[in-house]
């Protein structure tokens, strides 16, 4: 069997929150659900979470921390699990990425990536 982490997809989708912002006190919302997948052929449990966020100053918040939106899902072959939370930066552009740490039935433990998303503001260009 290949690298175990390789068979867990997320994916993942970023809204500017303009109702919750206030652009004019460099405060910039932005929600983010993901879907994590389980492509493989074990069940896995998600621990814990560590995220970067980076706003365009270049300003690195990192956040560590157990499960995610309070819970630690199990997550069997083939089913997916989806959650939104959200971030707040300075800018009106900025990246997340990261990664999950999981864990098998059998007590294996992997980091699944987190692959860096957009966070912007719509109908501007960076």
């Amino acid at each position: 069997m290949g690298d175990i982490s390789e068979t867990i997809q997320i994916d993942v989708n970023a809204m500017y929150m303009e109702e919750k912002s206030a652009p004019t006190k460099n405060h910039f919302v932005f929600a983010y659900s993901i879907a994590i997948t389980n492509n493989g052929s074990e069940t896995v449990k998600l621990l814990n979470r560590h995220w970067y966020i980076t706003d365009d100053n270049n300003m690195v918040k990192e956040v560590i921390g157990e499960g995610v939106i309070g819970r630690k899902p199990k997550i069997k072959p083939g089913e997916s699990f989806s959650y939104t939370s959200g971030a707040i930066i300075e800018t009106e552009f900025g990246t997340m990425h990261g990664s999950y740490e999981m864990e098998t039935t059998n007590g294996e433990k992997f980091t699944a990536t987190i692959p860096a998303f957009l966070l912007a503001m719509p109908h501007k260009v960076h």
